[in-house]
C-alpha cells in the first residue's frame, strides 16, 4: 500500500499566499510589489470603508483583478462575527458580498474575518451557528486571527483557516527562511511528505505606519527565486483542493479518475502523476 499525497501545479510540494484586509489605499502600492515578484493576493474589502472615497470599480480591476488578484468579504461594517447575533452576522457578510460583486462583476466566495473574527465568541454565538450561514452564503473559505506558526500546514476546517504568519511578527523572516530551505521529497518519514503552505497576512497600512516597506519586498524577492512554490490567491488554493478531494480511486487504489475541470496532480511514493480533466490515470 503506497502513501498517495496532493502536489499542487506543476508537481510543486510548496504553495505560498498572501491575505490583506481592509481595501484601503495602500493595498495599491502592495500589489504593485507582489506583480512585480510574480506572487499573488487575496485582499479582502469591509464595504463600510469602501464608501469613504475607496476603489471605484475601473480601478478594483485596473490594480488587482486584471492582475490575478482576488477580492474578498470582510464585513460590510467590519463587525466580528463571534459577537454578532446570528442574523446580524449574516447581513453583514451577505451586504458585503453582494455590494462587492457588483462593482466587481465576478463571483465573490472568500472571507477574512473582521476585528476579532471568531477569537471571541459573545453574545451567545457559537462557531457552528457561524460556519452554518456561512456555509449557507456560499461562502467557501473564512480566514481566521489566529496563528503565527511555521507548521505550514493545511487548514483541517476552511471556515477557521488558521494562517501561517502576519507580517508583523518578529519572526516573520525566519519563518519565510524555514519555508524555502524545507524540502518536502526529503523528509525522512514518507507519512510526513504532504504538502505545505506558507500563509502570509497583514494590513498594508502598517508598512507606512512603522515605515518598513522593505519587509515584505525582501521577502517576495527571496521567495520568488524558489522554482518549487506555487503562487496562488486564497480561492485558487481551495479550488485545487477541493478537486484533488474529489477524486476517485479504484478499490485496489491503482487507478484514478478526475471528474474536475481542474488539472490535478499527486505524488504516489515519490512518483508524479498529472490527472487531467475526464481522464483516468493508473498508478499501480
Amino acid at each position: 500500500m503506497r502513501y498517495v499525497f496532493m502536489r499542487y501545479p506543476g508537481g510543486k510540494a510548496k504553495a505560498v499566499t498572501f491575505s490583506y484586509d481592509d481595501g484601503v489605499w495602500q493595498d495599491k502600492r502592495l500589489a504593485e510589489i507582489f506583480d512585480r515578484y510574480g506572487m499573488k493576493c487575496t485582499f479582502n474589502l469591509n464595504c463600510d470603508c469602501f464608501h469613504e472615497d475607496g476603489f471605484t470599480p475601473e480601478q478594483l480591476s485596473e490594480f488587482f483583478l486584471s492582475k490575478g488578484h482576488e477580492i474578498a468579504v470582510h464585513g460590510q461594517c467590519h463587525r466580528a462575527n463571534g459577537n454578532l447575533r446570528p442574523i446580524e452576522g449574516i447581513k453583514d457578510v451577505l451586504y458585503c458580498r453582494l455590494e462587492l460583486e457588483d462593482k466587481c462583476g465576478r463571483i465573490i466566495r472568500g472571507m477574512a474575518y473582521p476585528d476579532s473574527g471568531i477569537v471571541i465568541q459573545g453574545n451567545f454565538v457559537s462557531y457552528s451557528q457561524i460556519k452554518q450561514y456561512l456555509t449557507e452564503l456560499d461562502i467557501a473559505y473564512a480566514r481566521s486571527h489566529s496563528g503565527d506558526n511555521n507548521s505550514f500546514e493545511l487548514p483541517e476546517d476552511f471556515h477557521n483557516w488558521v494562517p501561517s504568519v502576519r507580517h508583523k511578527n518578529p519572526k516573520f523572516h525566519e519563518y519565510v527562511d524555514e519555508f524555502i530551505n524545507l524540502d518536502v521529497t526529503k523528509i525522512g518519514n514518507p507519512s510526513g511528505r504532504h504538502p505545505r503552505l506558507l500563509y502570509i497576512w497583514g494590513h498594508s497600512y502598517e508598512f507606512d505606519n512603522d515605515d518598513n516597506w522593505d519587509v515584505i519586498i525582501t521577502a517576495c524577492e527571496k521567495l520568488s527565486h524558489s522554482d518549487d512554490i506555487w503562487f496562488a490567491t486564497n480561492i485558487e488554493i481551495y479550488d485545487y483542493i477541493e478537486a484533488y478531494k474529489n477524486l476517485k480511486y479504484s478499490a485496489d487504489g491503482h487507478l484514478v479518475y478526475n471528474p474536475s475541470v481542474t488539472e490535478v496532480w499527486i505524488d504516489a511514493d515519490g512518483v508524479q502523476f498529472c490527472i487531467k480533466p475526464g481522464e483516468t490515470v493508473r498508478i499501480g
